[in-house]
Formats: structure tokens, sequence, C-alpha cells
């Protein structure tokens, strides 16, 4: 079905072919414009949820309230953050899904099988993944439960590290948690610096 993609094209070609995908345009409230920051000396790759409406515009992952709180909890300014050779970013759907009444649509499910696969053996210097909210978690560490995932952050080190999305939805969760910024945070922050620096 997907013959085409599945052909493992040089690096430049497969990003041209992730700027052209249109699988998911059917489901789409506005036209594809899929949105990845991807080098292939990234020390850090980045997996969330779906690009939100203004990094869909701007075509930077993570432009938005959102994206300064993940910059805070990183220790990371943005000139960093959008530095490709640094940083990668590939979120499970790569377009914007839309919203509903209680905030954006889930990510496109078609995503992640067809595109994780082909990038990751190519971002061969990534240090550390970071796993960014429960589609992610689901997805790559077979969990549902966004409370038990985070008491457990530790059992997926060294390059696995789960963390909630950074939006406001989760303000309740994070007050209820302060072991996330005064344990977690920490840690992250040392293990982001070094592999960085």
């Amino acid at each position: 079905m997907y013959t085409y993609y599945m052909q493992q094209p040089c690096f430049n070609t497969l990003l041209k072919n992730i700027r052209a995908c249109e699988f998911c345009s059917a489901h789409l409230n506005l036209p594809p414009k899929p949105v990845v920051q991807l080098g292939t000396q990234a020390k850090i790759l980045v997996i969330a949820q779906a690009p939100g409406i203004r990094a869909r515009s701007s075509g930077l992952p993570f432009d938005d309230a959102s994206g300064n709180r993940l910059r805070f909890w990183l220790g990371i300014e943005r000139n960093v953050f959008y530095d490709p050779n640094k940083m990668a970013f590939m979120p499970m759907g790569f377009c914007y899904p839309g919203t509903s009444n209680t905030g954006d649509l889930p990510p496109c499910e078609a995503c992640a099988p067809i595109w994780h696969p082909q990038i990751i053996p190519r971002l061969k210097n990534i240090q550390l993944i970071l796993l960014i909210g429960s589609y992610a978690h689901k997805y790559y560490l077979n969990t549902h439960s966004l409370s038990t995932t985070m008491h457990n952050w530790q059992e997926y080190l060294p390059l696995m590290m789960p963390l909630p999305h950074p939006s406001w939805h989760n303000n309740n969760w994070l007050n209820k948690n302060p072991w996330f910024e005064t344990s977690l945070l920490a840690y992250l922050r040392k293990r982001v610096k070094y592999h960085l620096a």
C-alpha cells in the first residue's frame, strides 16, 4: 500500500516526500502541511502529538505557548530549540488535525507507521528521545495512563524519556505532581545540557 514511500530514498528526498505527503488530506479540515524538523546530526529527538495551528502557519514545531514551556523544561533557548543539527522534531501526526470542543483533534494515525520507520534509522546521533503526551507514550511505550507512565519515567531511560504535553490542559496534573519539576526536570536539564554541549 505504501510501497513508494518505503523505498529508502536519500535524506533530502525523504524530507521532500514528507513535505509533499497528502495521505491524510481527506481527514483534515485544512490542506496538508507537514511540520517536522530533522537533521542527521541532531542529538535529541522530540516525538509529540501534532502541530498546532500556529505551527502550521509558521512551519516551526511548538511555535506557541506550549513551546515556551517546553523550552523552559529543557533549559534551552529558542535558537538551540530550532537548530536541526541539535534538535529533531517528529510528531505522531505531521499535519495540524483541526479542533474539537475540547481542543485539537487526535493526530492522524497513518503518519507514524508510514514515516517514523524511515526517519529514525537516519538520525544516527540521537542520544535522547523525548516522548511527549499520551499518543507518543501509547505508541512507543505501550502505556495508557499519563500518571502511571510519568511515575515510572526512569524505567525507560537512558534512551527514552516520557513527558506530559506542555499545554495548559495538563496544568492540573502538574500542580498535583510537584516532583515533576523538582526531580524529573532537574534530571532532564542535565541530560539536555550534556548532549547539546
